[in-house]
């Protein structure tokens, strides 16, 4: 794996190498347009300015062992919990909600360990964390929405992913 990784590296370094040979741009008489690298003697050969190639940084090796760490605790961590799942609102449930507000109420089993917590997403969006398990969303649009509940860590990192549910929020309307 690390021969391969140093194999990569230092083809993307050949690569990367920003080339100082000039590129001319010539016509000749029947139109034709070529490029070279050389001007031809009796013709009219126009200088291009080529834009320095992008080069890519890899990460280092050590990033990539301490990611790779980080994945394996999150694995076990999350194996920890069973379910996270939402008490309320229900799945596919409608509602009349004045001022917008919705209280999401989640649970995990087993319960929440130290220095994690419950965060609420609505429409892909985080909207909320909790520890106690309540979550108050305020002036949310009428019409359908999407929430999901993940359990985080201290540094905001999803242990665990419970299922979507869908709700429906019906709010009065100047027009009604």
């Amino acid at each position: 794996m690390k021969s391969r990784l140093v194999f990569v590296a230092g083809i993307l370094t050949l690569i990367a190498q920003p080339l100082s040979a000039e590129v001319y741009r010539q016509v000749d008489s029947q139109g034709n347009v070529t490029y070279t690298d050389e001007p031809v003697e009796g013709t009219e050969a126009e200088e291009i300015k080529v834009k320095p190639v992008t080069t890519v940084t890899l990460p280092k090796l050590e990033a990539v062992q301490e990611t790779e760490q980080l994945r394996q605790k999150v694995q076990e961590e999350g194996a920890a919990y069973d379910s996270v799942t939402f008490l309320a609102p229900g799945d596919e449930e409608a509602f009349h909600s004045g001022s917008g507000d919705v209280e999401f109420q989640v649970t995990s089993s087993p319960s929440l360990r130290d220095n994690h917590k419950y965060e609420v997403t609505l429409d892909g969006q985080p909207v909320g964390q909790s520890e106690s398990g309540t979550v108050m969303v305020r002036n949310v649009y009428r019409g359908t929405h999407d929430a999901g509940v993940n359990i985080v860590d201290s540094n905001g990192v999803t242990i665990k992913s419970g299922e979507t549910i869908t709700f429906t929020i019906h709010r009065p309307s100047v027009k009604n």
